[in-house]
């Protein structure tokens, strides 16, 4: 299988092509990454060399370098490629119409014409808006997100699902809870609160701190996409979650008590605006219809996500500082050029 994933080097998507590379022999991987502030080469370094991983540089949205890219045959795309920091589409929503609609037509618009076998698009449980109590959201729920970056995936989930229904393009949406584990970029809570925490500096919590997320950690969601790459119906949608909705106060603290650090350093600041209040979906259908379910429990994700972290405290210096960033640089020199150390 020779498949094109975008956004790569990010969080999940990084953890995604690892999780292919180790557990599949006969897999090409095309990383094809524009490297914003939150792409971070590091993640796959170790993977450079692997004959079967390439990395390209270049903008989902940009149609001619989409297309030049797509013209090597795959046999199937998944997208990452998205911006997806809800307090950064509330100072400034522009990138995530940029990346997260415009890109996705221009991802689609090549499915399209290079005629690609499999599309599958992630997307995030935030399109649903906040979810009432003791309920939890199906894949038919309308609709209603609450927050520029929950509209922007909104959109593109829509376009995804009409160029399926329009043009027969191979397309399936996988909308997802919070994922946490290794390689995720500190201004999430799980990774900003552990960094904070190690440095003794105050936890930001916002407003009561009881707002409720589901937590997934990331190899669960992996070991999903590649199921869905492989067994799932085109034109479906697929909710993906751990089935256990925690307040954010609960993960808080629960950092705070492996570390060995006091909650006086845990400080309520203003809430955000529109900040959605509960996020819970019904993941019966992707159980029932491939056979997935999480096999990892908060207990064990949170303790493993830690001791990574603890581990690779070189790694989190420099995506908190950037540093990464200016050595990487450097080993691009125009937007084809393979990733090597």
């Amino acid at each position: 299988m020779k498949l094109l994933v975008t956004g790569g080097a990010g969080f999940i998507g990084s953890n995604f092509i690892r999780h292919l590379l180790t557990t599949q022999r006969d897999v090409e991987i095309v990383n094809f990454d524009k490297l914003t502030y939150a792409g971070n080469p590091e993640s796959l370094s170790d993977l450079a060399e692997d004959p079967r991983y390439t990395f390209v540089r270049g903008d989902v949205a940009n149609p001619q370098e989409v297309a030049e890219t797509f013209a090597d045959s795959f046999d199937g795309v998944v997208n990452f490629a998205a911006e997806t920091h809800v307090d950064r589409s509330i100072e400034d929503a522009s990138p995530f119409l940029h990346t997260n609609v415009r890109g996705v037509m221009c991802l689609l618009d090549a499915a399209r014409k290079f005629r690609l076998p499999r599309f599958v698009h992630i997307s995030t449980d935030e399109v649903y808006g906040s979810a009432p109590a003791g309920a939890s959201f199906a894949e038919e729920t309308l609709l209603d997100p609450r927050s520029p970056y929950a509209a922007s995936k909104a959109s593109a989930d829509h376009f995804v699902a009409a160029y399926a229904n329009t043009y027969g393009v191979s397309a399936i949406i996988l909308r997802c809870t919070n994922n946490y584990g290794p390689f995720q970029f500190p201004e999430k809570l799980i990774p900003l609160m552990l960094a904070n925490a190690l440095e003794d500096k105050s936890l930001p919590i916002y407003g009561d701190g009881l707002q409720e997320r589901d937590w997934l950690f990331v190899e669960d969601y992996c070991r999903a996409i590649a199921l869905t790459l492989q067994k799932g119906k085109p034109g479906e949608v697929y909710n993906v979650s751990a089935g256990k909705p925690l307040p954010n106060l609960h993960v808080v603290r629960t950092i705070l008590k492996h570390l060995g650090k006091p909650e006086s350093l845990m400080k309520y600041v203003k809430d955000r605006p529109g900040h959605d209040r509960r996020y819970a979906l019904d993941s019966s259908k992707i159980q029932r219809e491939l056979g997935w379910k999480p096999l990892i429990s908060f207990e064990e994700g949170i303790k493993r996500t830690i001791e990574w972290y603890r581990a690779n405290s070189s790694w989190l210096e420099r995506a908190r500082s950037g540093e990464y960033r200016n050595y990487y640089q450097r080993h691009y020199i125009n937007r084809t050029e393979t990733f090597s150390r």
